[in-house]
């Protein structure tokens, strides 16, 4: 599996690139992980409801083509986009969810976060407020989107949406956790190594 780091990128290029490496993927393209940041943005997805953007301000709504409602990226969040081709892996949609939340528990466990996967609303959670957010797209037997864990940001635009559709559902990140907290690179080496072993 390939990782690409991409630093800091819009997030509507991102996307389409996105869209374009899946379309244009056939049965030998290997697998890819893109590690990225983003400016600040908010990003809907299929089945979003326009009422769970509270407060609407200066950061951009871009409608896209994944799963689940609203979700904000900002700066000091990782977002890692797993470009996988799960048809000729044999392996469910589920397993590759899995594969994502172990990924994430496993790295806040190195240090020392205690956290969980919902199994009944993606993504992880320390003590009941939501570290990491998960959302994908399936199309032509290959997933794109993926993961957003937040490690040393501003929440503060979480409190304008009903994050992932869940009023009042509150957000937390590395920083608040652990002192002095990793950078994003570090974290991003973690997560990675656990993904390339989860997804193997």
């Amino acid at each position: 599996m390939k990782i690409l780091n991409k630093g800091m990128a819009d997030y509507l290029p991102t996307f389409e690139a996105m869209k374009a490496f899946n379309a244009a993927r056939h049965a030998d393209t290997e697998d890819e992980l893109w590690v990225v940041e983003h400016p600040p943005v908010f990003t809907q997805g299929l089945a979003g409801k326009p009422e769970h953007l509270l407060i609407r301000d200066d950061i951009p709504v871009v409608q896209i083509d994944r799963g689940g409602q609203i979700t904000y990226h900002g700066p000091g969040q990782l977002v890692v986009y797993t470009m996988i081709d799960f048809k000729r892996r044999k392996q469910s949609v589920r397993h590759i969810v899995s594969a994502l939340e172990n990924s994430i528990i496993a790295t806040l466990a190195e240090y020392g976060i205690d956290s969980a996967a919902d199994p009944k609303r993606p993504g992880v959670y320390v003590a009941g407020r939501k570290i990491a957010s998960l959302g994908l797209r399936i199309k032509n037997g290959s997933v794109y989107h993926g993961l957003a864990l937040n490690v040393n940001m501003d929440l503060t635009p979480f409190t304008h949406i009903n994050p992932c559709g869940y009023a009042g559902l509150e957000m937390t990140q590395i920083a608040d956790l652990v002192q002095p907290c990793p950078d994003l690179a570090e974290v991003a080496g973690k997560l990675t190594a656990h993904l390339t072993q989860q997804l193997a």
